[in-house]
């Protein structure tokens, strides 16, 4: 799971119906909010929706996403709305936002709703980068999942359609909006950074749709390929990715406030519970570095951050590769990359003739070091030898006193 709390709201929407809504929040002051915008029929909960989110809380940035009118938990009839209703509703949440000091300065959107977020975003003004993940270019490509129903739709004003295993009345007004729809001059004027993502292998919006909005539009512009994907970015790994690079994408766009972090003395560092979880915590270092640490879910944790032995680890392993590449560059050796991997484990100590309680557990930690370069054999040993001087590895073999008192 992610690191991050989730809170669940409604607002009303273009056409006052009240949409259902969530809003997923970073652990410490977000540094932007981002407003995504779900495929044709789908729901705020979708895979890629939920995913996305957790990616982009991970890396500080809030979400708000939202079921359109008569979809998921919201009230109204599907059967009444259409594609400009849903560009209508997309400004409706951007207001709703606004109204909480959270106007969105990022808007995302799947499937359709990365046509819906291209035709929205001259309506944000405080938008300052648009996404689109596997977007139609056109937002009529959708009628063709219509089949032989658009006859009856055209004959009878209304038919109901089969769609992801699901029935939806679709209305001949729902036709008639999609035909006056053209996405050309939103994307030529639109005004804002735009980031592209695709799958070449998208078999329900071909990657030719990628290629049109991103010819069409001016730079600052980007395109991602998502390789082997799928169209609803069912794995885990794919929509993670695509939460990745917005997050680091969108830093070159937009306004950040710095993060307000709890006091300590410098070179402190201070822990922290957050409401994030049982076992979640912040982290601040020397009042400028933040961190999160949980526990995993078999011990009723979040899984939103390393456990306290992996921050041991880590501490131990970067102290290691620190000296090593300090030692490295004093010898001039040919060290070109180092790896170190680590593992902590409790072994009983059965054997050991100085503990008074023979089932005493001794921890163990087993490190493992890749030392890319030319190097020769007894450079190596020397390397291997100089890993017991880092000061982590020495603390650890010291006898460390811990006093503790309540402030």
């Amino acid at each position: 799971m992610a690191a991050h709390t989730s809170e669940k709201m409604t607002f009303p929407g273009a056409h006052g119906s009240e949409l259902a809504a969530r809003l997923d929040l970073p652990i410490g002051e977000p540094k932007a909010y981002a407003l995504f915008a779900h495929c044709f029929t789908c729901s705020k909960d979708i895979f890629a929706a939920s995913r996305i989110s957790d990616g982009l809380t991970q890396n500080g940035i809030a979400v708000l996403r939202f079921d359109f009118t008569g979809l998921g938990a919201s009230d109204g009839e599907f059967a009444n709305t259409n594609f400009s209703s849903n560009v209508e509703d997309l400004v409706a949440a951007a207001h709703f936002l606004r109204k909480m000091n959270k106007a969105p300065q990022i808007i995302i959107g799947h499937s359709l709703g990365g046509a819906a977020v291209l035709a929205a975003a001259k309506h944000i003004e405080e938008l300052q980068a648009v996404v689109t993940v596997n977007a139609p270019a056109d937002p009529a490509h959708v009628v063709e999942n219509f089949g032989c129903s658009l006859k009856d739709i055209e004959a009878n004003g209304q038919a109901d359609v089969q769609l992801a295993g699901r029935t939806f009345t679709i209305r001949k007004q729902f036709l008639e909006d999609m035909a006056e729809q053209s996405l050309a001059s939103d994307i030529q004027n639109l005004g804002k950074a735009l980031l592209v993502f695709h799958a070449p292998g998208d078999e329900t919006v071909s990657i030719d749709n990628a290629a049109h909005i991103f010819k069409a539009a001016k730079h600052p512009k980007s395109f991602v390929s998502l390789d082997d994907a799928d169209h609803l970015l069912h794995r885990h790994e794919d929509a993670a990715y695509v939460a990745n690079v917005i997050a680091a994408w969108a830093t070159r766009y937009i306004s950040t406030s710095p993060t307000p972090i709890a006091k300590g003395e410098t070179g402190a560092v201070v822990v922290e519970e957050t409401p994030a979880g049982t076992f979640t915590q912040s982290i601040v270092i020397d009042n400028k570095h933040t961190l999160v640490a949980d526990e995993p879910l078999s011990v009723g944790g979040n899984d939103s951050g390393g456990a306290p032995y992996d921050f041991l680890l880590s501490g131990l392993g970067a102290c290691t590769s620190m000296t090593l590449r300090m030692y490295a560059d004093r010898k001039g050796l040919a060290l070109d990359k180092i790896r170190v991997s680590l593992k902590h484990s409790k072994n009983y100590a059965d054997d050991c003739s100085h503990c008074e309680d023979q089932n005493v557990q001794i921890d163990h930690i087993e490190r493992t070091l890749t030392l890319s370069g030319d190097l020769t054999d007894a450079q190596r040993t020397r390397l291997l030898e100089i890993t017991d001087k880092c000061p982590v590895h020495r603390t650890l073999h010291s006898d460390v006193h811990i006093t503790t008192r309540v402030g």
